[in-house]
Parts: structure tokens; sequence; C-alpha cells
């Protein structure tokens, strides 16, 4: 029997970076009361490779040292039933499914799953039929699942199916209040950038002063993922892209990222204001950099001096950590570099060292205002300021999982 009487079981589609940290978050966490892990195939030549695999990370090191430091306490995982892939992590029962690969197939009704995360990345078109034979992240719901939220951007092929209101786009701590159970099954949590400049940019959007933005651009200096290839090889056919094919290991690799137009799907003030946004790989494990430029309309106060600069900044991402976003974002004056906040949970580290701020005026000619309908004699010197401000986030665990681990508590609890 598959099925886990526990009240509160997660089901995880997936083993790879996102799938394996997602099951150390609730670990940690134990919201859930157990874990149903579709690989779907076998690991390694016996079932202890597998629990090899999920005791031990590259860039996070032992779940032992993961869940307790360095007490030098142990996790003790016990084989429960072999043939039903059965474990206990320290008394919490996870479970690996190893037959089907089909979200359809995959046996979650007899688990006793309710909501399930897609961490594969091989399912993002919520419009795709549910028994549609390369697989449908819909097949979850018809397996069984009540919610299921992708670990990536949904990407519908077909734009005028695209309805974020039947398929949303959630960012915990953002917008994820307006989750819907009675309507929103199907769910994606973005991406890791987009989390982390969704809270860059949403202390300066509910600001009255910073709201008033003419044009933003972010770059993300990224670290290592999956997509790229250890060494040199012959990209796939139709690949448009070569440079994801060029060694992770020996390059500054640009490339793109869809951070700014998923932004607008969190938060629809964003489209107001032209974003633009590109990436830059390097080859470290985790923890990226956002550089948000961003331009305002500005005032001067009574002493003709620019009432946005970078005192006035750092207070507002001050005020957000210590209220609307504490946990979430957190504002530092330290002098960090990446490693430092590896494993941070948050979903982005404001730089308070490098935020910069410049204000010029834009003259505005008697010409140009008259083609406004405005007449005036003289020209017009609008305040602009311009503000540099770098986010640290760890693009793994601790921004992306971290917010993806309460994203699914959230759901969980609107539906029990």
């Amino acid at each position: 029997m598959l099925q886990i009487t526990n009240k509160k079981t997660l089901g995880i589609n997936g083993l790879g970076r996102i799938g394996k940290l997602t099951l150390w978050y609730h670990l940690s966490k134990r919201y859930f009361d157990g874990i149903v892990i579709n690989v779907g195939r076998e690991v390694g030549k016996k079932f202890e490779d597998l629990i090899q695999v999920i005791s031990s990370d590259t860039t996070y090191g032992r779940l032992d040292n993961f869940l307790y430091g360095h007490s030098g306490k142990k996790v003790e995982i016990k084989i429960v039933d072999r043939d039903a892939g059965l474990i206990s992590i320290d008394g919490f029962s996870v479970r690996f499914l190893y037959t089907d690969r089909n979200p359809k197939d995959i046996k979650w009704r007899e688990a006793g799953v309710k909501v399930v995360v897609d961490c594969t990345g091989k399912f993002l078109d919520p419009t795709v039929p549910a028994n549609d034979p390369k697989g449908s992240i819909a097949g979850h719901i018809e397996a069984g699942a009540l919610k299921v939220i992708a670990s990536a951007p949904f990407k519908i092929k077909n734009i005028a199916l695209d309805n974020p209101d039947e398929y949303p786009t959630l960012i915990y701590g953002i917008n994820h209040n307006s989750f819907d159970a009675e309507k929103h099954h199907i769910i994606s949590a973005a991406s890791c950038t987009t989390t982390g400049l969704a809270h860059m940019v949403k202390p300066l959007l509910e600001d009255e002063e910073t709201k008033k933005v003419l044009t933003a651009s972010m770059t993300t200096v990224h670290a290592a993922t999956n997509t790229q290839s250890v060494l040199d090889s012959v990209p796939s056919t139709g690949t448009s892209d070569l440079r994801k094919n060029r060694s992770v290991l020996n390059n500054i690799i640009l490339s793109s990222t869809g951070a700014a137009k998923t932004l607008e799907k969190v938060i629809p003030q964003a489209t107001s204001f032209g974003f633009m946004a590109d990436s830059i790989r390097i080859p470290t494990p985790t923890v990226s950099l956002i550089s948000l430029n961003i331009t305002f309309t500005s005032r001067l106060n009574e002493l003709a001096m620019p009432f946005i600069n970078a005192q006035y900044i750092k207070d507002l991402y001050k005020t957000a950590a210590a209220g609307p976003q504490k946990n979430l974002l957190y504002f530092s004056d330290l002098q960090n570099v990446s490693t430092d906040l590896m494993g941070i949970n948050a979903a982005v580290i404001i730089e308070g060292n490098e935020l910069h701020t410049r204000t010029g005026f834009l003259q505005l000619h008697p010409e140009t205002l008259l083609q406004a309908g405005i007449k005036e004699t003289n020209a017009v010197n609008l305040p602009v300021t311009h503000a540099k401000i770098l986010g640290w986030y760890d693009n793994e665990y601790g921004s992306y999982v971290y917010c993806l681990g309460q994203l699914a508590e959230f759901v969980d609890s609107q539906i029990n």
C-alpha cells in the first residue's frame, strides 16, 4: 500500500537541484508530516545509492550539518520498507516512487498527496492537456493532486491561452495572498531571479516618492546552473544560444533572463515603465547578484536638494526588512562577498555599501511642452534621480527554495 496516513503529505516530482533542496527545506521545517518523491527511474544499483544522493550536497554539505550545524548530531535514516521505497529520516516519512515519468500516471492519489511541487523543469505549459503523451503539469491533477506548483516560470506556447487569472504566478511575500483555492490549481513559483528582483522592487513601488519610475533595467550576475555544459559541447539541433554550450568552468557567459517579464505578472505596476533584463553567468556554484538600475521622477526639498537620495532608499529597505518583508528582505551594511550569503534564508539581501544615487535634470524645451499641450515660454528642468541598487540572493536554497517552501505550506494551509 502506498497510502501514508499522516495528515499532511507533500509530493515532489523530480530530484534535481531544486527537488533535493526542497526535501531538505521540509525536513528542517516539519510543516508536512511526510513527503512522497517521484524520481521516475531507478537510481544507481541499489536503494542505498538513492539514500546517499539525498544525504549530501557539494554546495551545502552533508544533511547532518544542514539540519544540526556542527553540533555533532547525526541524521538517522532507516529503511522502513525497501520494496515500497519508504524510509524514515529522523522519524519523518519519505517515500520514493520509481515507475512513472508522465505526471498523469504518478500515484499521488494513492499516496494521499494533495499538493505537488514539480521540480523537473519539463512541464511548464499549464494549457497542455493532462493526457498528453509527452506529459503535462495538468497530469498531476488527473493523478489525484489538488494543487501543483511549478518551480519555474510558465512557458505557454499558445499566447492566446495565457490566462494569469487561471494560471497565476505567485511569489511568497509579494502576491501569494492572491491565491484562490477555488480556481487556482496550477501555479508557477516564478524563478530565483524574479523572486529576488520582486522583493527589491516592492518597497520602491509602494513608496510615494519612489513609485514614479521612468525606466529600469537589471543584470543578474548568476551562478552556474545545469542548463550549461561542464566542458564545451556541440549544441542540439535548433539551438539559438551557442554560449550555454561553452564550458561553465572557464567562462563568463552572457545570457538572457525572463525575470523582468515575469515580474510584471506578480507586480503589475511594473508594466507602466520600461524594464530591460539580462544575465551574466559566472563559474560559481550558488549565490547570485542583481544589479538594479532604476530612474525616478524626483523633486527637490526646501534647500533645493534631491528628496530621493541613497539614504532615503536605504531607509525604505530597512523599514521593509523590519516590517512587511521581515525575514524575506534583509539590509546589510557589511562588506559581503558571495559565499557570505550562501544558505541565508531571505529572498534578497540589499548590499548597503554599494547603494548609490545621482540626481540630474531633464530639460523640457517650450516646443516639447507645446506638443504635450502645455504653453510655456521658458524651458522646464525636471529633477530625475537615478539609483543603482545591488541585491544578493542564494539562487538555490536560501532565496528560491526558501520562498518556494513557504508558498507550498501556504497553499496547503488554504485547502486543509
